[in-house]
């Protein structure tokens, strides 16, 4: 049997204790690799752009993510630093609860800051995701290598995987959240075996592991604790136990920095209006093995129920993976894995996780939709690919490999025709293109690695530009069709919609008039605050339900038509009604929901048309700096000012007759973790009307000052993990820097292979 450009794997222990070290040229080889992979993503990130202008800015990133970085950097850029609460979102402003956000990360808030700065949201989005891909691209090459794959092949794969169906049609364009936490997630594998192999200290991988964690997404946590479980049991078969109690600290390290996270997000569980802490199956976004039997197929679309009600399968490719995977599964040297099993368990624990869980229940806890781990594989199956391919492709039996590989075409053609019958025409493309690049990869590989990488990159290339064509955007989800430029939305927004503003408006009564027409009155999401316009109805991932109940916001910020008069009901603070406790200043009604809406009084008509009636109040607030809404009847309040988001400050006093405590309300939601004092005397804070703070001051404190306070509950604990975290990631870096320089740099692991033991042009038998 021969090989083609691969060479023997030697297993031996003389082989294992090898350490040859890389030279200079090989290093600045790998160096240039590396950013030719880097520049080859960025350019082929914007090829989405030429068919559908804001593939990037799609569904959630248009409704929560994007306009919502604008208005943090635009914070930063002011001097603020919102890592906690922004109260002009209202039910989407608990930020550290949120978690998505992730405003503990550095990364995430330079990007948010470099979003304010660029004059068009979509724009703003491609550039911020383009450069996430790239990461995730850089970090699979990195990892590859460490895994002792070549450095061409290595390069291949790893600019073929971040335009895998999932992340380049979900995670791209639609759950910025995710590709923010997954593009750290290789870092952290690569970085963590280089520890544990004695290659680096500990400071390294706690730095990517805290920007995986502190991205928000709970998926990328998730991803680390899997990398961590692969790599104990590599190195625990491997019987290097010093490795294993270097990763384990590393874990507990990890795990302090998600005490920091996600402690807010589960003390806030009692008052979400979106737990989704069940288990249970629906079939939505749940894939099957036929989904990953045609995984290689450019036009293979699932038969996966997505949102859309009634929906038999999806509108794009969302589990392809590489189109040489399948293909060349019948050419691949198999015995590589035979003879490397152990140095790659943590590769295979990864990638069968996942691949189970990918076909689990839709909804574990705060896990939904299984969909989502299929790319996880990917990466995990990406590198076991970058392997073998190094091995080399083998020509020997080639009528047999020749059936084989017109078997997997046939039958993935199959597949795609069944998924999908009504695109035959693209199904017959697809296959003829996979049919010449399969030919071209054997007998480009006769050559060399280079000239194998070539075809795969041109196929890749190729793939691409064809779903691209074929399918533009993703219909599974929304496509709000925002406008993007700032300027014009301050223009458009800034002046009419002035103060607190509440959106009485369905979003589907939206969509019936036109999103031309209607966004030049309405906006859902958090698209309010790239306008500049303080609105109630905002973007949430988690909501509160005392307040979203009453006035059935749902989490785009879409509202029924009860949520009128229940602005104006009287409530028990006083018979005030809620638009005072909420201090609104403005209320924008859809026509299509209420067409004359009753003006009640107090309030005037400042503008109608054909889509929506404009409320504006009369007068002007008597404390603008503040957000008290009410007070009892017997109190005065003197003074009320804001001190941040998270801080507000009243002064008061009871007059000679009143009777009972004063009960103050403010224009803010109760989430967990307020506290008020008077002069130092602690008095007790609960929820009033729709779940506003309500303070009551006890009658014998007559006058002083009321301070009221917020912050999340756990965050001492939090701050607490994430310092320790990072101070044990100093003190294992440091002795493990000891323990290098004592024993001369020979404390490497002897389990794993080196980077480059499986490359070499040269042919052997085997």
């Amino acid at each position: 049997m021969t090989t083609v450009s691969g060479t023997a794997v030697d297993e031996s222990p003389r082989h294992q204790h090898a350490d040859p070290g890389e030279s200079p040229v090989r290093r600045w080889h790998g160096v240039a690799t590396a950013a030719g992979v880097c520049v080859l993503v960025a350019l082929l990130a914007q090829l989405p752009l030429l068919r559908n202008r804001l593939f990037y800015f799609w569904d959630d990133s248009a409704a929560q993510f994007v306009p919502m970085w604008h208005a943090l950097g635009k914070r930063i850029l002011s001097g603020e630093f919102p890592l906690m609460l922004d109260l002009h979102s209202w039910v989407g402003g608990n930020l550290v609860a949120e978690a998505m956000f992730g405003t503990w990360n550095p990364v995430n808030l330079a990007n948010y800051v470099l979003v304010a700065l660029i004059p068009d949201l979509g724009v703003g989005a491609a550039v911020v995701k383009s450069e996430y891909l790239v990461l995730l691209a850089l970090g699979l090459y990195l990892l590859c290598r460490e895994y002792g794959a070549s450095t061409w092949l290595s390069a291949a794969v790893a600019v073929a995987l971040p335009f895998g169906g999932f992340t380049l049609f979900f995670d791209a364009s639609t759950w910025a959240a995710g590709l923010m936490s997954s593009a750290w997630v290789p870092f952290v594998w690569w970085s963590a075996r280089r520890m544990a192999r004695g290659r680096s200290t500990a400071w390294l991988p706690f730095v990517f592991g805290y920007l995986a964690v502190t991205a928000g997404n709970p998926y990328g946590l998730l991803a680390v604790c899997v990398v961590l479980l692969g790599l104990l049991v590599e190195f625990w078969v491997g019987r290097d136990r010093r490795a294993v109690r270097h990763l384990l600290g590393l874990g507990a390290m990890v795990g302090g920095v998600a005490l920091l996270v996600f402690l807010p997000l589960l003390n806030n569980g009692a008052v979400a209006a979106r737990q989704g802490k069940d288990l249970y199956n629906v079939g939505q976004l749940v894939p099957s093995v036929n989904d990953l039997l045609a995984s290689s197929m450019p036009s293979y679309v699932p038969t996966i129920r997505s949102f859309a009600p009634g929906s038999i399968r999806m509108t794009v490719p969302t589990t392809y993976f590489v189109w040489f995977a399948l293909p060349l599964l019948a050419w691949l040297d198999w015995r590589v894995l035979r003879a490397r099993w152990r140095t790659l368990l943590a590769v295979f624990v990864f990638s069968g996780c996942y691949l189970v869980a990918a076909l689990g229940p839709s909804n574990l806890w705060m896990f939904r939709w299984p969909l989502r781990l299929v790319q996880d594989a990917y990466f995990g199956l990406g590198v076991l690919l970058a392997v073998l391919l190094t091995a080399g492709l083998r020509t020997d039996h080639l009528r047999r490999r020749i059936l084989v590989t017109v078997g997997v075409l046939a039958g993935s053609g199959y597949l795609a025709f069944s998924a999908w019958p009504k695109i035959a025409v693209r199904h017959a493309v697809a296959l003829a293109l996979l049919t010449v690049l399969t030919a071209a990869a054997v007998f480009a590989a006769r050559r060399g690695a280079r000239w194998l990488t070539a075809v795969l990159g041109v196929g890749t290339v190729a793939v691409l530009a064809l779903q691209l064509a074929w399918f533009p955007a993703n219909r599974d989800v929304t496509d709000y069709s925002f406008p993007t430029s700032t300027h014009d939305l301050r223009q458009q927004f800034g002046d009419r919609y002035q103060g607190t503003t509440f959106q009485v408006a369905e979003l589907s009564l939206a969509n019936r008039v036109g999103a031309e027409r209607s966004w030049r009155h309405l906006l859902f999401g958090n698209m309010y605050r790239a306008a500049g316009v303080d609105a109630v109805t905002s973007y949430t991932g988690i909501g509160d339900r005392h307040f979203a109940g009453p006035l059935c916001l749902d989490f785009v910020g879409a509202t029924c038509a009860k949520a009128y008069p229940r602005l104006w009901e009287p409530t028990e603070a006083g018979g005030a009604p809620l638009a005072d406790l909420m201090r609104l200043r403005t209320v924008v009604v859809q026509r299509a929901l209420i067409d004359a809406p009753e003006v009640p009084a107090g309030w005037s008509v400042a503008e109608r048309d054909d889509v929506v009636t404009v409320l504006r109040r009369d007068g002007q607030d008597r404390f603008p700096d503040g957000r008290l809404g009410w007070v009892s009847a017997g109190s005065t309040v003197t003074a009320d000012t804001a001190v941040g988001q998270r801080e507000e400050r009243v002064r008061f006093e009871r007059g000679p007759h009143a009777t009972g405590p004063t009960r103050l309300a403010f224009a803010r939601l109760d989430w967990p973790g307020y506290q008020a004092e008077v002069d130092g005397v602690s008095v007790p804070v609960r929820s009033g009307p729709a779940g506003l703070v309500e303070v009551e001051v006890p009658e014998r404190l007559r006058s002083g000052e009321l301070t009221l306070h917020w912050a999340p509950p756990g965050l001492p604990l939090g701050l607490l993990g994430a310092l320790l975290g990072a101070l044990g990631a100093v003190g294992l870096s440091w002795w493990q820097y000891r323990q290098r320089r004592r024993t001369g740099g020979d404390a490497v692991s002897v389990t794993p292979s080196e980077p480059g033991t499986l490359g070499g042009r040269e042919h052997r038998r085997l």
